[in-house]
């Protein structure tokens, strides 16, 4: 049940994502200073204000993502799971594959998923 519950928070994460929705990619997020993210070609980004500065940034472009992910392997340890995939971004961005992982913390008090870490890296070459 654990990898399923991780499973959906992630898909709402690309879902928020996908609709540009910042109260949606706000909802997917743990809002602490732990929160981490490296978009592809970014700096590591730290504490969630600058997370969600990038994400506003990033929904204002007029340029939509859409995701088709593969791979996905989801693992979960406790109060803690680990999702790697990868994005296939479709549209005027096709052709990009993004090797990515997400880590998402359960939350004590209401049992919720919250992602605490994204990091995603452009592939340049595949390894089979």
């Amino acid at each position: 049940m654990d990898a399923a519950e991780v499973a959906d928070a992630n898909r709402r994460y690309y879902e928020a994502f996908e609709a540009a929705d910042l109260d949606a990619m706000s909802a997917v997020w743990e809002r602490s200073e732990r929160a981490t993210c490296t978009h592809p070609g970014w700096s590591t980004l730290r504490g969630w204000s600058q997370v969600q500065a990038s994400f506003f940034s990033l929904f204002q472009q007029p340029l939509r993502m859409q995701f088709l992910l593969t791979r996905q392997d989801v693992h979960v340890e406790g109060d803690v799971a680990w999702l790697s995939l990868d994005e296939n971004l479709l549209g005027e961005q096709g052709g990009v594959t993004v090797a990515t992982f997400n880590l998402f913390v359960r939350d004590h008090w209401s049992g919720q998923w919250s992602m605490v870490c994204h990091h995603g890296s452009a592939v340049h070459a595949s390894v089979t």
